[in-house]
């Protein structure tokens, strides 16, 4: 299947009033939903934060076995 840009740009860059409404939802609903979101997003950046560190952790590991058998590193990249 192939994805057609311009349509997607089109798509992405109709104007507000052109777009579908949302179905209403109650104050309360909305406050539940938005909630919802939040602590899913930020429990999802927490775990991202561990791969990170994870990852640093491993690399770090790496260039230090280099350093030991005696492979030198430009730094500053």
């Amino acid at each position: 299947m192939e994805i057609n840009k311009d349509n997607l740009e089109k798509a992405l860059s109709k104007k507000d009033k052109e777009r579908k409404e949302a179905p209403l939802m109650n104050k309360e609903s909305e406050i539940g939903f938005h909630e919802g979101a939040l602590n899913t997003l930020a429990a999802e950046r927490i775990e991202l934060l561990r791969v990170v560190q994870n990852v640093e952790k491993i690399i770090s590991m790496h260039l230090s076995r280099l350093k030991e058998l005696g492979v030198i590193f430009d730094e500053k990249k």
